[in-house]
């Protein structure tokens, strides 16, 4: 699962009682929550200041800012009553993130390219329609709306600090969609695996039948996971401000677990259909495993550790104060958004079953057209208007059709 950025705790997280029912002193400026910090009763005319929220981006050890107008009510702009956290923010980590937000961006639309190309070529080719690749075309369709959302995310949501502390219900419901994209592309990498394990392991099973489980499991079980995973947060832990970006370790295990077993089940059955190619099922053997399975089970070998390499970077994930955070946040924007240029790679460029429908097609293409100039025959001089193309045929033939020259000039 691909986490976002650190977020520490707001400290006034808990602001029930921040100026609720409390009548203002007069000559006083009213105790108000600005969606960050809890602004105490300020004398009128003065200038008040807190130390900065444990934001990310933000230095603890300066002061933000609210004034207090001489006529006892706070400083408004064109939105509202505003408060300066100009000072709060540090460039430097400002900077640094940016860049690994646009880093991310890049890559994601790498991946989506590749994505898109790769399904067009399976829904093109009558030839490629069996079960595996429409196993094949819902994973690169999870992987398609995956990077969408985390381009949004990217672009237009983490960047803008109002848009996470206003927590609107769009912002909320978003990242709930995100959620269920991310975790119904790890349940179609298992459905990957699970079909390989069907196919050599379990021969008699009936394919139209398990595609329906197969769509039970990658859009079906991952609703109930999301489902169960956003009613924690909601009643049991609260972790629903400011988008839902800051999260409780506990509520996070109800999304980690499911996905960890996905993976922890997936290795196992493709080390068991490794076991099977190369015991019972050896090229020297009367019955040795199709060459495309094999491709397959490579293909899903490599797909299947890239896919978890991230749930083994969370738990030595250094805080943003250590030496190798850096490190670690340019390594995860190599390992993540290019999941699906390598998913598109190896189970579509490299497919030798894509490369001979290409193949074939094009050469059925030049058959056509070499086909369709063949059939005609000119007849008459070089220079002479009066010839004749005849075609599948000669000028004895009662199935002759003749065109005239000129009207092939026009």
């Amino acid at each position: 699962m691909e986490a976002d950025p650190d977020l520490e705790e707001f400290p006034f997280k808990d602001h029930s009682s921040c100026g609720s029912n409390k009548t203002a002193t007069p000559g006083y400026c009213p105790e108000i929550f600005d969606s960050v910090l809890c602004w105490p009763e300020t004398p009128a005319g003065i200038t008040a200041n807190l130390s900065c929220p444990s934001v990310l981006g933000f230095k603890k050890s300066r002061l933000a800012f609210k004034e207090c107008w001489d006529n006892g009510t706070w400083f408004l702009n064109s939105k509202g009553p505003w408060t300066n956290y100009t000072d709060c923010v540090d460039v430097e980590v400002l900077e640094f993130y940016q860049l690994i937000n646009k880093l991310h961006v890049l890559g994601y639309s790498i991946s989506l390219g590749a994505l898109l190309i790769s399904l067009y070529i399976f829904l093109a080719f009558r030839v490629l329609r069996c079960t595996r690749i429409k196993i094949h075309i819902q994973l690169f369709i999870s992987f398609i709306l995956n990077n969408i959302m985390w381009i949004v995310w990217y672009k237009h949501i983490v960047p803008e600090v109002d848009v996470t502390i206003n927590n609107s219900i769009w912002c909320q419901i978003f990242h709930v969609l995100k959620e269920y994209i991310m975790v119904s592309n790890y349940m179609w990498m298992f459905c990957e695996a699970l079909h390989l394990h069907l196919a050599l392991a379990v021969v008699f099973v009936r394919e139209e039948r398990t595609m329906k489980w197969f769509y039970v499991i990658g859009w079906g079980v991952s609703f109930v996971i999301v489902l169960v995973h956003s009613l924690v947060r909601i009643h049991v832990t609260e972790d629903t401000g400011f988008c839902w970006m800051t999260e409780k370790p506990f509520a996070t295990w109800f999304v980690s677990i499911p996905i960890l077993i996905t993976l922890l089940l997936s290795m196992v059955f493709l080390i068991n259909i490794l076991r099977v190619i190369l015991t019972i099922m050896h090229p020297n053997s009367p019955n040795p495993a199709p060459v495309g399975i094999r491709r397959a089970v490579r293909a899903a070998l490599i797909l299947t550790p890239l896919f978890g390499l991230q749930f083994i970077l969370i738990p030595v994930r250094p805080s943003a104060s250590h030496p190798l955070y850096y490190v670690y946040m340019y390594a995860t924007v190599v390992i993540i958004p290019f999941q699906g240029l390598c998913c598109a790679v190896l189970f579509c460029f490299a497919n030798q079953d894509v490369h001979q429908a290409i193949k074939r097609s094009y050469q059925r293409n030049i058959m056509r057209q070499s086909t369709r100039w063949s059939n005609y025959q000119y007849t008459g001089g070089v220079d002479s208007g009066a010839g004749v193309f005849m075609v599948n045929g000669n000028g004895n033939t009662t199935n002759t059709t003749s065109i005239p020259l000129l009207s092939i000039r026009r």
